[in-house]
Parts: C-alpha cells; structure tokens; sequence
C-alpha cells in the first residue's frame, strides 16, 4: 500500500541544454523539508529558475525548474534523485503515524590525506573531484611545505555512504591521481576517530575582525566594501504582509535580486524561525530580480498577526537574503587572509558548495592558495562556518593593494552569488565616457555575437573598436553600437602584463588608450 519510490521523486530532462529541468517532489510532508531539497539541489550545482509547492502540513506536492550552475561540468541526474528520496518521509510511518523520519541518521566521517606538488588551482581541481563523487567536506586543513609539496587533509562525508568499501576509497584515489597526473605523490582515506581531533582544531578569530565580519548592523560605509560588494550592497529587497488575502495565512510578497541559493535562504531562515509555508510560489526571474509569493502561519497553526514579530520576521529574511554570505580580506600577521562566513542552519547543517565556488573564483585569479582550514564560529544569536584561506603573495597580484583586495572579494562573491558571468549586455550600456577606443590585438574572426531582443547579430572581425561603432567587418558595416552586442568572451585585449577577456563585467574597467 501506498505511492512507488519512484513517484515521490520525478526527474523530467528539458528537451534542450538550455530548457530547464523539472523535479517533482510528492511525498508526506516533515518540517524543513523543503529546506533540505533545496540544500540538495545547491549542492548539486543547480539553479532553481522557477518553483511551485504546497502543503496541507501532512502532505506536500513540489515542483521546481532547475538549469545547471555555468560551474558544473555535469549533474548525475539519477544520483540527485536517490539524494532527494532520502530526505523524504517514510510514506507508511510519516503519514499514517505522524513519526518523524528515522532516516537522519549523522554519517560517518572520514580522513582523506592527499600529498602532492603544489601548483596554481590545484585544491580547487581536488575539491571538484570531490564534489562531483557526492562527497561533503566537512573539514580541510591545507599545508604547504618549504620544498614546494602540498598536504590536503579533508574531513569528509559520503553522500553515497560507501567509503566504508574498500572499492569506494580506491576509485576516489584514483579518481583524484588522473585528474592531478604526475603531481600526485600519496592519497588515502581512513575513518576519522577521536586521535584526529587536533586536526580538526581551529584558531580563533581576533575580536576586531570577528566584529567587522559578523557585524549584526552592516553599515553602508566606502571601507565595508571588504565584506559586501558594491554590487550586493545596492540591492535592494522588499516584503509585503498581507494578513487580509487569505483567513488561515499570512501572505509575503517578495521581491529582491536574484542569486544562486535565493529560495535554499529563504526556507532555511523560515525553518530556523519555525515558520511553516503552507503555499509558495516562485516566478522566473525579470531584469535580474525575481518575485515570491509565501503563504505561511506559525508552529501553532496562527497567522503572523503581531506588528513586532512581523518586523522581526521581515528582517530576517532581508538579511539572509541581502547578505547570505560575507567575504572579507584582511591581514594575519604578515600574511594576507581571506574570510568567507555563512550561518549554520540549527541542525548544524553548513552551506553546500562554499568551498568548490572560493578556490574556483581564486583559480580563476590565478591566485595561489598557502593553506586552508574550515571552522565554526560562534556569535551572541547564531553559529557560523569560517573558510579560511592564506594566499601566496605575486608580482603580478600584490596582495597589500587595496585595488587587488577589492578585487578578490567581488570575484569571490559573484561566484558564490552565481553573477560571476553576466548576461550580455548592450555595448553603448557598458562604454566609457569620452573619445576613446580600444585597441583589439588578437580576436577570434568569425565568431558569432549572440542575437539579443531580435536584433541583427554581429560578425565579429574587427581590428579597431570606436566609440560609437562595433566592427567595419560585420553583416552590416559601421552598425551603431546601440544595434550591435558583444557576447561573452569573445574578444581579447592584449595588456602590457596579461590577456584580460573583454565581458560585460569588466568592460568599462580595462585599460583604454586614447
């Protein structure tokens, strides 16, 4: 009696790369579920684009569309299925009994010891090799040694609860040696018992800079730029409570700026708050910004009628969804350390993929990393998890540049937020004041600029780009620039240090000559 396993989880596949992909999720209801399917689907690299769900509080009905993250390489669509069925409700227990699920049982952890070479991006490849066999890491301590060699202990768990098999420890070894080839040295995996606590240690944070990092008040300062990116910082999220539409719930109407682990946010803050969603619904995305509509009530079934819990609620959920993380780079000794912090759901539950998306944004830097360590830190009202990196000093990033810091701190929270890569933009939106052009040594011909809104598509060829005008050798020649788009990485500029991809993102910051 009751529903197949394999009707509580459906996976329907878009037709085409780029049509999104749909999960239905049909089972009993438990409270946070929809927390914890969403922390799933983070973790696995994807982005939810649109979503609907409901509930009568025993049963609920999810459908979300999701789209690979830029990041993934690819999803095992069939494992994010087994993943999503084992935090659901026992259907016979969960619905008939109303017992909580019995399968939350805490997962073993284990020590993964891997020598090597070290060489630019290599933790962040070991980490993806990591992240794409479904294991979590938990903890890291990263070491480099005088002579050039690197020690990564990671503290790991195993979404597929096999790394008790001797096969499952050999192939993640031998996954991690093909991918790092003849800088490989040594790897093994054992269960981490009591004797490993000491590596598990973590060095507390100064007061200065605990207080500048978990700050309750995020003031809107020019030097605060450290922890929140300009970028973030001017968006702006608003809530509406309508206590009038529905007799059973309290309506929220949100609007804010879209970012990777929006939704994941905002149902980790309501379950941690206790608030129950009765109803949502979560419309695609409209000029970078997305709506919601949440039906919800207390634990006690009541609607949130009190003006003071009201505000409390909507300032919760204003900052989780403004600053969900916070990046800092700052001095240790006379090193340079970057900070990134996000909260810990009360399950102590950390946020999936923080660690995949900082080395990334760091390689793509081409920043060296000296060591690492994850850790958890405590304040007066929540629990954090602490990623600490100490980043080797070069000539061509000097690292005691503020320009530099800046630098770091958006690039690693614009791929934490999923906008590493914006959607191309209009060329005359994007150009510098004045008369100016920018010399183009080295382009890829032939390539096609995307068509946007329908407009002519340009064929990119140019050995000059003027103010006012793209390419002379396009489909139609001296196309004014506000007819003619640049698609993403198209065009190289040859600069007197390094190659810079010309993009919407840093367009109007590269060096320009007159």
């Amino acid at each position: 009696m009751g529903i197949p396993c394999d009707d509580i989880v459906l996976v329907q596949l878009g037709s085409t790369p780029t049509e999104p992909s749909v999960v239905t999720v049909n089972c009993p209801d438990k409270n946070g579920l929809g927390c914890d399917l969403c922390r799933i689907i983070l973790e696995f690299g994807l982005f939810i684009v649109r979503g609907d769900f409901s509930t009568d509080g025993r049963w609920c009905y999810i459908v979300l569309w999701v789209v690979p993250d830029a990041s993934s390489d690819k999803v095992d669509w069939e494992s994010l299925k087994n993943r999503l069925l084992s935090v659901c409700p026992s259907i016979l227990v969960s619905y008939y009994f109303n017992q909580p699920s019995s399968n939350s049982s805490k997962p073993s952890l284990y020590l993964l010891k891997y020598c090597c070479v070290d060489r630019k991006g290599l933790l962040h490849d070991a980490t993806k090799v990591l992240t794409e066999l479904e294991f979590t890491i938990q903890r890291v301590k990263v070491m480099t040694t005088p002579d050039g060699r690197v020690l990564d202990l990671f503290f790991i768990t195993d979404g597929l609860e096999l790394l008790h098999t001797k096969q499952r420890r050999e192939e993640t070894c031998e996954h991690l040696i093909a991918v790092l080839g003849e800088y490989s040295i040594s790897c093994e995996i054992q269960l981490a018992g009591p004797e490993y606590e000491s590596l598990q240690a973590f060095a507390s944070l100064p007061p200065a800079v605990a207080e500048e990092l978990f700050g309750s008040e995020l003031p809107d300062k020019e030097d605060f730029s450290r922890v929140l990116s300009t970028e973030v910082t001017q968006n702006k999220a608003s809530i509406t409570v309508d206590n009038l539409l529905s007799p059973a719930h309290t309506l929220l109407q949100i609007k804010c700026a879209d970012q990777k682990g929006l939704f994941y946010d905002i149902l980790r803050t309501s379950k941690d708050l206790n608030i129950q969603i009765a109803y949502g619904r979560i419309s695609s995305s409209v000029k970078g910004y997305r709506n919601m509509d949440l039906f919800i009530r207390q634990t006690d079934g009541k609607k949130v009628v009190d003006p003071n819990q009201q505000t409390a609620l909507c300032s919760h959920l204003k900052e989780e969804m403004l600053h969900p993380l916070r990046v800092m780079v700052t001095n240790r000794g006379p090193d340079t350390e970057l900070l990134v912090a996000n909260p810990v759901e009360l399950c102590g539950k950390g946020r999936p993929r923080v660690f995949y998306d900082v080395t990334l944004a760091l390689k793509a830097l081409g920043i060296c990393i000296f060591s690492a360590e994850i850790g958890r830190h405590s304040t007066s009202h929540r629990q954090w998890e602490v990623y600490r990196f100490l980043l080797d000093e070069s000539l061509e990033f000097p690292l005691a540049s503020s320009q530099a810091r800046n630098r770091i701190v958006e690039k690693v929270k614009k791929t934490l937020m999923g906008c590493s890569t914006l959607p191309t933009k209009d060329v005359s939106d994007w150009w510098c004041a004045g008369n100016k052009s920018l010399t183009i040594h080295s382009m890829s011909r032939g390539h096609l600029a995307r068509q946007w809104y329908n407009n002519p598509v340009c064929h990119l060829g140019a050995k000059e780009l003027k103010m006012g005008h793209l390419a002379c050798d396009c489909t139609k020649p001296r196309l004014p620039a506000h007819y003619a788009r640049l698609c993403n990485n198209c065009l190289l500029l040859t600069a007197p240090t390094r190659r810079l991809e010309i993009t919407a993102v840093n367009l109007v910051t590269l060096l320009v000559s007159a």
